[in-house]
């Protein structure tokens, strides 16, 4: 199997030697998203708001590869704060729905940007859509 590199502009552009995301077979794995925009600029607000546009960005990582967050198998999430926990779990179980993947969460010290959430995850791409 071949690695495959995964980019859309739908998601902020990586800000390092690193890419929004990488295929092999139909596993995709992407990298920490943060809470910009599409545009590159960071998002206002608190918790609830920045993690809202983390998972709008993992969203269009998962699209460009034909997935959605039902397909997401494990979750990692860096918190800058865990007092932030409850706020930042209801934003994630209503868009996660029924959907539960493994997930660990851990408290950082910092973040890049100095924001407040980063989550990376891994997928299995639906049989239909796999291309390798």
């Amino acid at each position: 199997m071949s690695l495959r590199i995964v980019s859309t502009t739908n998601a902020p552009a990586a800000i390092g030697p690193y890419s929004q995301a990488m295929r092999v077979g139909n596993l995709l794995f992407t990298s920490g998203q943060i809470p910009l925009k599409a545009d590159g600029q960071p998002v206002g607000g608190g918790i609830v708001e920045q993690t809202s546009q983390v998972l709008d960005n993992l969203e269009a990582v998962l699209a460009a590869e034909g997935a959605t967050l039902s397909d997401v198998v494990k979750t990692t999430v860096f918190l800058k704060d865990m007092n932030d926990f409850a706020a930042f779990n209801e934003v994630y179980a209503s868009r996660f729905g029924d959907h539960k993947p493994a997930r660990s969460t851990v408290e950082v010290a910092r973040l890049p940007r100095d924001v407040f959430v980063e989550i990376e995850l891994i997928a299995a791409i639906p049989v239909d859509n796999r291309s390798n």
